[in-house]
């Protein structure tokens, strides 16, 4: 059986959680992060030096990293669902699950901390207002990706909308005004249709 660190509002531990669903994998989550502790514990630092999570157990196998635990799981047990053998097609979806990583995942945390994890006296609104503006502009450049195709790891569903559903239910469910983006709706209507996503991403932001 897997066993997977984290606890169960982190956005990254979702991905690990969620891609572990959809493939129908048995799994032991054990809460470790924010108010739980454990990251810093010296059995905890031996499997994650970095003392953040999640944190994946195979076997043998101990991973960090979200996208890179997601793609794991994907190759070794999706047999071409989620993460397709031929180079081009997982190329096609990693470039989405690195543009995430590279742009999205800044402002995304900007929003998130300043409207959910921090109360209105500890805000820097400074700090909330680039989040707002970058992520306004990212969500834009997907939602124009959405216009060409249902999803984006193509034409089916895949480990791309694994990385980047967590970080859009944040980003809808907090109470700002956004670009009107209907690709982007759509897209997350399709998500809100697969059971894995209810039960593991649509859950209350805190």
């Amino acid at each position: 059986m897997l066993t997977i660190w984290g606890r169960a509002n982190s956005t990254n531990v979702k991905k690990a959680l969620w891609c572990a669903r959809e493939l129908d994998l048995a799994f032991e989550r054990i809460d470790a992060g924010g108010a739980f502790g454990v990251v810093d514990d010296p059995d905890y630092r031996a499997m994650n030096p970095n003392g953040l999570v999640p944190t994946l157990k195979d076997g043998d196998v101990i991973l960090w990293e979200s996208h890179t635990i997601v793609r794991y799981l994907a190759a070794r047990y999706g047999d071409g669902t989620l993460y397709p053998a031929d180079p081009a097609g997982r190329a096609s979806m990693e470039k989405w699950m690195d543009w995430t990583l590279g742009g999205l995942i800044e402002p995304f945390r900007c929003v998130l901390w300043n409207l959910v994890r921090r109360s209105p006296a500890e805000r820097d609104n400074a700090e909330l207002e680039r989040g707002l503006a970058g992520c306004a502009k990212l969500f834009t450049i997907l939602d124009a990706a959405l216009a060409e195709q249902p999803y984006l790891s193509g034409e089916t569903f895949g480990v791309a909308d694994i990385a980047l559903g967590p970080h859009a239910y944040g980003w809808l469910g907090v109470p700002i005004e956004r670009p009107e983006l209907p690709h982007l709706a759509a897209w997350f209507a399709r998500l809100n249709e697969r059971p894995a996503f209810r039960e593991i991403v649509a859950i209350p932001l805190t």
